[in-house]
């Protein structure tokens, strides 16, 4: 997204151009694209092509788009133009320069991690080139036995006087060419939306299990904010390595990444859970459960599995060391086996306890576990262990323990014809035993096993649609989260039915790669990864800004911007780790919350600046309630990306105090008809809640503020 570099007026509600005419705004002459006369792209090759919105066939079904949507595209259709190229050769990856980007500020959104950030067998992404504002289409297949040479609608382009009005249009036009996707507006959006709820990731990671769950539950409940909906993360599933017997729970899950080497070798849950009976829970002698008593053990078994580590380094024999324990509080008595109950009974006795706990997810990745299916374990359907392969844009992303051991285990794919059935399987044996939702995550995997399954597109339509069928029959429509998902082969192919997915990086409490300072930065550009994504994602998707932890150092720089993110709120806290003065400004007793309309948006004096380290600029996002706006500032600055060394660190220099200012101009009132009528007002009272200051103000009247870093 690129500003404009000629001056626009507000005339009413909202700014104009001096362009009425039905032509289109783009033309391509003189090898130079422009829109209503001005230069965008210079020095474009030969081999691209330009053509109007309404010049192209659309490959949508039409009975199926909501007429307005219809309508209003139609009306805009000059405001859009597609590039296409052509090539000598076909070729499965064509990377071709479409001209210079020179002399204009710009706004890129660009995957630095593999998760994060016409339709034909192709899809495409825009690359930077080598010289000074080159810049370079890349069209690939992800199959080198699936090439093309000619490609009508590769880029879409697209120009508007408002810039959250231009993304909307610009993404309903596409919505109407392709026909493979969904609008947010158009689809519901899960339960949870409005609601608080407890993750267990943080808490456990790996070796959650019923007790510690129950009494996590219970922390909150007891002190008047009940979770309305729980996830259970990463850690229940029935997984193992190939090396280990193919019918058994994996007995060493502490190596840092184990679990991506892992294959699911059963849908129902390990044996922690299978081995929960009826009303275990609800006895007054219940298990109890000690965090601190865990994290020593969870603290043991990490040092043991480095030792480990080291020893087979240096060629040592390991056999003399300890097996690792596995971290449980449930006795199981063999002779009571025909008693358990599993997930089904664990499910129903957090219900009957907690009345309002509504909903239960359960994580699982794209292609089942980290590592795919393991194969001849599960009947009816047929896994093969493929190689997986990074495609070549991405070798410059972060380095990413995740990818490097799904590389080195390959993928445990399971037939792309029986994706439809993969999913019925694990779903409806979940929705059997009272699971309401699912926690997606792991999604870009199959970009890395296209190559024998005619390329990334066709995979991914097959697995995508096996998974919306699934949503809609076994989650009501709407139970889902997706995550890592961040590409647009998920967005254009995915997004039928799904409609939530997390628009940032996950929550760092601390800096993996041993920053001390990175408990603080992280957390800004957690934030900046958030509300610059949700520009575009939130037309697909409702933005899920992910969960944090109460008692955080920084926790209440994250509940600021949960407060009015517009999405929902939960966290990952560990049992008895809360802090509940913050969580109820955040959570009502009933543990619902009070949710804005819209989602956090950047302000417009934010989108083409930098509040991550440009050392001078606060991060300032809106959002909208049904008479009242809402600006959250932030001081972000500190951290960013370093493309040299593939991650992002801090920058010092930048973490300091910055000065800004806000008005009542900085909200979008025009985006929802209710507050419209607002750009018109002379005054407004303002109400500052860190000072707890209230004050009466002009519609332009600026307010100046300083923040100190990581403050709101």
């Amino acid at each position: 997204m690129s500003p404009p570099n000629f001056v626009s007026q507000r005339v009413g509600n909202k700014p104009t151009s001096n362009n009425t005419s039905n032509t289109s705004r783009f033309s391509l002459c003189n090898r130079n694209i422009s829109v209503d006369g001005i230069t965008i792209l210079s020095e474009v090759p030969v081999n691209v092509a330009l053509s109007p919105f309404s010049s192209l066939p659309h490959n949508s079904d039409t009975d199926s788009i909501p007429p307005h949507i219809l309508k209003s595209v139609a009306s805009k259709s000059k405001n859009g133009a597609f590039l296409g190229l052509s090539v000598k050769q076909a070729q499965d990856r064509i990377l071709n320069p479409i001209g210079k980007l020179l002399n204009r500020k710009f706004l890129s959104l660009f995957r630095f991690k593999i998760w994060w950030s016409t339709i034909s067998n192709f899809r495409s992404a825009i690359h930077p080139g080598a010289s000074h504002g080159d810049v370079v289409l890349c069209v690939e297949s992800g199959s080198t036995k699936v090439r093309g040479q000619k490609f009508s609608s590769c880029a879409y382009l697209h120009v508007g006087d408002n810039p959250y009005e231009l993304m909307r249009d610009a993404f309903a036009a596409v919505r109407v060419h392709l026909g493979t996707f969904r609008l947010l507006e158009e689809k519901t959006v899960p339960k949870i939306v409005d609601k608080f709820g407890w993750c267990s990731w943080d808490a456990f990671y790996l070796t959650v299990e019923p007790v510690g769950l129950w009494h996590g539950v219970k922390s909150f409940a007891e002190n008047g904010l009940p979770p309305r909906f729980l996830i259970i993360d990463d850690g229940w599933q029935s997984i193992n390595m190939d090396h280990e017997p193919a019918l058994q729970d994996s007995k060493d899950l502490t190596t840092l990444g184990s679990q991506m080497l892992c294959r699911l070798y059963r849908l129902k849950e390990n044996e922690k859970f299978a081995k929960y009976k009826s009303g275990t829970m609800l006895r007054p002698n219940a298990p109890k459960f000690d965090q601190e008593k865990h994290d020593a053990m969870f603290k043991e078994m990490v040092a043991l599995a480095e030792k480990k580590r080291k020893i087979k380094e240096e060629g040592g024999d390991v056999l003399a060391l300890p097996s690792p324990k596995t971290i449980e509080f449930l006795n199981d008595d063999e002779d009571d086996r025909q008693e358990r109950g599993g997930l089904m009974a664990l499910v129903s006795d957090l219900k009957e306890k907690y009345q309002t706990l509504d909903d239960v997810y359960v994580w699982h990745a794209l292609c089942g576990a980290w590592g795919g299916f393991r194969p001849g374990t599960i009947a009816g359907l047929e896994a093969k262990v493929t190689s997986a392969k990074l495609a070549a844009g991405l070798q410059n992303t972060m380095n990413d323990l995740a990818v490097d051991m799904i590389i080195e285990g390959g993928l445990g794919l399971v037939n792309p014809n029986q994706a439809a059935d993969l999913y019925e399987a694990m779903h409806s044996y979940l929705a059997d035993v009272g699971i309401s939702g699912v926690k997606v995550d792991v999604i870009h995997t199959l970009e890395y096993v296209s190559e024998d399954h005619g390329g990334r597109v066709q995979l991914a339509k097959a697995y995508y649609d096996g998974l919306n069928k699934s949503l809609q029959k076994n989650f009501a429509g709407s139970g889902l989260i997706a995550s890592m998902e961040q590409c647009n082969d998920f967005f254009f192919l995915a997004t039928k039915q799904v409609s939530m997915g997390r628009v940032g990086d996950d929550f760092w409490f601390q800096d993996p790669n041993g920053d001390p300072m990175g408990a603080f930065w992280l957390q800004g550009v957690h934030m900046i990864h958030c509300s610059y994504n949700s520009l575009w994602q939130g037309q697909f998707i409702q933005p899920d800004w992910d969960m944090f932890q109460s008692d955080h150092i920084c926790a209440e720089f994250h509940a600021g911007s949960r407060a009015i993110c517009g999405g929902p709120v939960y966290v990952s806290d560990k049992v008895g780790h809360h802090n509940f003065d913050l969580l109820r400004k955040l959570v009502l007793p009933d543990g619902t919350i009070l949710r804005c309309q819209h989602y956090a948006l950047p302000t417009r004096d934010c989108l083409f600046e930098n509040p991550l380290f440009d050392a001078k600029t606060l991060l300032k996002i809106w959002n909208l309630n049904k008479f009242a706006g809402v600006v959250g500032v932030f001081n972000c600055q500190g951290a960013g990306w370093y493309p040299e060394e593939h991650r992002c660190r801090a920058y010092p220099q930048c973490y300091k105090s910055i000065s800004g200012v806000i008005s009542a101009d900085d909200v979008e009132w025009e985006q929802k008809d209710s507050t419209a009528v607002y750009r018109n007002t002379e005054q407004f009272a303002v109400y500052l809640h860190k000072s707890d200051n209230l004050t009466i103000v002009k519609s332009n009247e600026q307010i100046n503020i300083t923040l100190q870093p990581s403050s709101f």
